[in-house]
This record gives structure tokens, C-alpha cells and sequence, in this order.
């Protein structure tokens, strides 16, 4: 096998994130977007002496499981990866994946749940970042996803399948309005451009929208034009704002250094078990609301009897899980870096007339050595990179008997675990929930208890 040269594969696995596993000549080939029972022609994009990277050019033979793609753009997009597998093979796939990571790091002895399907299929998400660009260099102005393979490439989602038709009608309104005023879409490489990004929000069982427009500073340009468009169409939904971000980042990131207020309000309202909560621009909340309260159920679950105990909830975000926990337990308090998240945090338990519960704006690996409560559990749900090593050292001196961890990252949740189990923690637990249906990722439930 060579670098850059075709090969046929067949896919016989799949491991985390979702990337197919060939073997050849009895080396290891990972393959993205395929699945096993795929017969495909690839080309060796990467070869070393242990495995070999391959990109797909074509499919020989398909999977008997596969299925025509609901959405029209799924050939071009990158924001899925699945939809051409029926959705009960998706979830076998995820759940073998999760548990081969526990294998290889030697964790087992755990009572196994499964994994719990999303709620909805699609049209499943509340939050959704589209980027202006172009399908080709020089083309027309689109607002979408990255196209597959490509760096650069914005594949015009107008018919994306899992957001609601509210998303679909604003992000066509707001293309089409761009594209007669000829505007120019920011270039990262030479640093020029105006338009970024649009984001959407919706809450799902509020029906509450968030608009928002990012540019740069590089031109002025008047919002009531596009403000009026998007104040008339017919929502199944409820406006609640729209707004301006000026983002003057050099890199590929939405940011907003400086927001214009539009329109009504700069948040949206969603309920989670008949609780509120406020979330604004910035704030942190699960991207699946359905399925969230799903998950959320299960770290209930796990934890079980909280009644006269404290507990911390460590990366709290806008105070999602710890709210939900408190109305049963003795004391709550939650530490997370976003300040205008724990500003919302607060403000929710507030709304929501939860006394028990705190939150702190700080870096975890600093904050966490000021707190003087001892916990009695610990909820952890990181980001993707697991839990900061500072933090999980004071997690475990904390000695808490009983651990939740919520992981986006089943690889990264694997190292902090053999971290706790050689601390004197073993696995009890584990459920796996599907928040994204179409993609690699995964959300996974773990229980841990002092051994």
C-alpha cells in the first residue's frame, strides 16, 4: 500500500467517532463517513507503519442497512455523517464504540443501561451556527455548513433536516437579503469580509427564537431593512430578539466582541421539567432539549437519594443539571468560567424559587481549591477535553462519595476515569444517550462510587 494511491476496502468496524475500520494487507486503515458491510474505492491519504489514513471516492457496494438520505444537501454537507444509515444501526454503532473505549482502558465490572435513543429523529436541535462563504471560490454568497473534505467550502443549508422549518425560512430570508446587497463574506486567510455567521436559537418547548447576525467592523451597514423581513415572517414559533455581533476575530470562531440589540430581547426562555431557564447568547445548554431531559433523567437516576446532601455541579453551564438536582437535595453549587453563564444560572434558580443553589464564575482549577463545602456527589460534565488534571486532582481529595460524570467525549472520559479508579473510585454505572442523531457524537453517563 502507498501513499496516494486507490485501494478497495471493506469496512468491517467502526470505532469512536464514528470512522470506518478496514483491514488491509493486515495493516489498520481508518476510513471517515463509512460503515461496515461497505465494499469502497479510496485513496491512501496518510500511511505509517502502525495504520493508514484513506479518503472515499466512491462506494462499490453498499450496506444492506443503508437508506436514501432525508436531506438534500447530506452528499455535500459536513454536519452529518449518518443520515444514510437507518437510525437503529447508528445507535448500535455509537453504543459498540463507547464500550470498546472502556475495553481498551481496562474498565469494566459496571452495570451496563444501554443507550437511549434521541427523542426526535430530527429536526432535534435548538441552537444552530450557520457560516456565510461561497460552494466555490468566487461563487454565490451561501449561509450553511462546511462542505465535506473542503476548509473553506459553505454548503447553502436552506433544507437542513434536523432544525425546524423556523431555522430553514431565516436562514433563507437572511441569504437571499445578503446576496442583493452584494455584500462580501469574511475571508480568514486575507483577513477581509464582512458577513460570518448566523446563529439561531429556539427553544423547544417554549417556542421562544433568538436571531443573530455576526459581521465584522470593516462597514457600516443599516439593520432595518433585514430586521423588518425577519420581524414579518410567519413563525411556527415566537420571536423574542434579534441582534447584531461585531466578531473582528482573526480565526474561525464565533465571538461577539460588541452586540447591537435589534429587536425585543437578548435571550430566549426554555423549560426542562416544568423548570425555567434564561439563555442568552453566550450560555451553554444542551443543543437537544428533548434529549436533555432525557439525560438529565439519568443523572437523576444515578445520583438517587440527595436528600440533607450538598452537591457540587462542576462545569454547571447556565445551572441545567444543578437545578434540576436541587429541589431534592440540601445544598447545590455549581462553578463554571462563563460569568454571563453563571449570571444566568443564578438568575434562573431564582426564577425558578430555588434557594439551595449557588453559582461561581471562575476558572474550576482555581475556584474549586476556595470552596470550603465538602460534597457529599459531585456532577462533572466537561467540555470535550475532559476534566482540567488541577480539578480532577481536587475532585478526588474533595472525597465525595459518589461521582457523576456526564461526558461528550468518551475518549477523554476514559483517561479521567482510570485517573479516579486509581484513586480509590470504581465504575458503577453506565448509560449512553444519543443528543445527535446523524453524527459521531455521543453523550455518556457514569456512575462512580468510593470503592
Amino acid at each position: 500500500m502507498r501513499k496516494g494511491n486507490e485501494y478497495e476496502f471493506e469496512i468491517e468496524k467502526t470505532e469512536f467517532p464514528g470512522c470506518g475500520i478496514a483491514i488491509y494487507d493486515g495493516l489498520k486503515v481508518y476510513i471517515k463517513n463509512t460503515f461496515p458491510g461497505q465494499k469502497v474505492l479510496a485513496r491512501v491519504t496518510k500511511k505509517r507503519k502502525e495504520y493508514a489514513d484513506a479518503k472515499v471516492i466512491s462506494i462499490i457496494k453498499d450496506a444492506d442497512y443503508s437508506r436514501e438520505a432525508l436531506c438534500p444537501h447530506f452528499k455535500d454537507c459536513g454536519g452529518c455523517a449518518s443520515q444514510n444509515i437507518i437510525y437503529e444501526k447508528q445507535l448500535e454503532f455509537k453504543k459498540q464504540q463507547v464500550l470498546e473505549l472502556f475495553e481498551k482502558a481496562g474498565i469494566s465490572g459496571f452495570e451496563f443501561f444501554g443507550i437511549n435513543s434521541s427523542p426526535e429523529e430530527y429536526e432535534y436541535r435548538n441552537k444552530m451556527e450557520f457560516s456565510f462563504g461561497d460552494f466555490r471560490k468566487g461563487g454565490e454568497l451561501t449561509l450553511g455548513m462546511h462542505v465535506k473534505g473542503m476548509s473553506f467550502g459553505i454548503i447553502n443549508t436552506e433544507c437542513c433536516q434536523i432544525v425546524d422549518g423556523d431555522f430553514r425560512i431565516i436562514l433563507d430570508t437572511v441569504v437571499k437579503y445578503f446576496r442583493s446587497k452584494e455584500l462580501t463574506h469574511y475571508k480568514i486567510m486575507k483577513r477581509e469580509g464582512y458577513l460570518r455567521n448566523l446563529v439561531i436559537r429556539k427553544g423547544k418547548n417554549t417556542g421562544e427564537i433568538l436571531i443573530n447576525i455576526f459581521t465584522t467592523s470593516q462597514m457600516e451597514l443599516d439593520f432595518s431593512e433585514i430586521t423588518e423581513q425577519l420581524k414579518g415572517l410567519n413563525y411556527n414559533g415566537k420571536l423574542a430578539g434579534i441582534l447584531h455581533s461585531i466578531n473582528d476575530s482573526l480565526s474561525d470562531v464565533v465571538q461577539a466582541d460588541r452586540v447591537e440589540l435589534l429587536y425585543g430581547r437578548d435571550y430566549i426562555n426554555e423549560k426542562l421539567f416544568d423548570l425555567n431557564f434564561i439563555i442568552k447568547p453566550e450560555s451553554f445548554f444542551q443543543t437537544n432539549s428533548k434529549g436533555a431531559e432525557k439525560l438529565y433523567g439519568i443523572v437523576r437516576d444515578f445520583l438517587g437519594d440527595v436528600d440533607s446532601k450538598v452537591v457540587f455541579d462542576l462545569y454547571c453551564g447556565t445551572g441545567t443539571i444543578g437545578q434540576i438536582v436541587a429541589p431534592k437535595a440540601k445544598k447545590v453549587i455549581g462553578i463554571e468560567l462563563i460569568e454571563e453563564a453563571v449570571k444566568s444560572a443564578n438568575e434562573n434558580a431564582k426564577l425558578n424559587g430555588l434557594t439551595n443553589c449557588s453559582f461561581i464564575a471562575g476558572d474550576i482549577a482555581e475556584v474549586i481549591k476556595d470552596v470550603k463545602e465538602k460534597p457529599d456527589a459531585i456532577i462533572l460534565d466537561p467540555p470535550r477535553p475532559g476534566v482540567h488534571p488541577k480539578a480532577l486532582d481536587y475532585v478526588i481529595k474533595f472525597d465525595a462519595k459518589d461521582i457523576i460524570y456526564v461526558s461528550c467525549n468518551p475518549k477523554t472520559l476514559v483517561v479521567d476515569l482510570q485517573v479516579l479508579i486509581q484513586n480509590g473510585y470504581r465504575v458503577k454505572k453506565v448509560e449512553v444517550m444519543d443528543l445527535f442523531p446523524h453524527t459521531p457524537h455521543v453523550e455518556t453517563v457514569v456512575k462512580l462510587e468510593r470503592g
